[in-house]
């Protein structure tokens, strides 16, 4: 590790944002710093939105999308269901008017026989996101520990556990 402290060493973010803006391909290590250096706070929200806005704009490629990817699934602590029976599947939503799907789609798909592990956040818009809804509901408990979360996916075939901002459900 001694070498890629030397290498994040020379790395800043803004030069990083600029090869982007200019259409350039970042590698593995660029990708690394960039997340890690953001999840650590060393990076403001400021220049991440820059990036981003690059990257949106400029586009990544196939590797760049790969190592953004990899990097942010292992960026916190990764929660495997594997020792949990059946098949398990995800919903994700990019959210919308109503937020409808979930609150529906979940119960259905595990009673069908499929374990439905469900990480939700925050809604972002007027409507607020499914966790926002299932705390309207008095004594609606959206923060159990990982091991309650993991307790009810196996009794329930489903779970909503609230994103605390460490983990990844894999």
């Amino acid at each position: 590790m001694l070498g890629s402290h030397f290498l994040y060493k020379s790395m800043r973010a803004v030069d990083l944002i600029r090869k982007k803006r200019d259409s350039g391909e970042h590698s593995l290590e660029e990708i690394q710093f960039l997340i890690s250096g953001y999840t650590k706070g060393d990076i403001p929200d400021y220049q991440m939105a820059a990036w981003l806005m690059a990257a949106w704009i400029r586009g990544l490629n196939r590797a760049e999308l790969a190592a953004l990817t990899e990097v942010m699934l292992h960026s916190g602590e990764v929660v495997s269901h594997a020792d949990i029976p059946g098949k398990k599947v995800d919903k994700h939503s990019t959210g919308g008017v109503g937020d409808k799907t979930s609150l529906i789609l979940a119960p259905i798909v595990a009673a069908g026989g499929l374990t439905v592990p469900m990480i939700s956040g925050r809604g972002l818009g007027h409507t607020g996101g499914t966790l926002d809804k299932l705390e309207a509901i008095p004594g609606f408990n959206t923060a159990l520990s990982l091991q309650e979360f993991r307790r009810v996916l196996r009794e329930c075939g489903m779970a909503l556990h609230r994103a605390n901002g460490g983990d990844c459900s894999g």
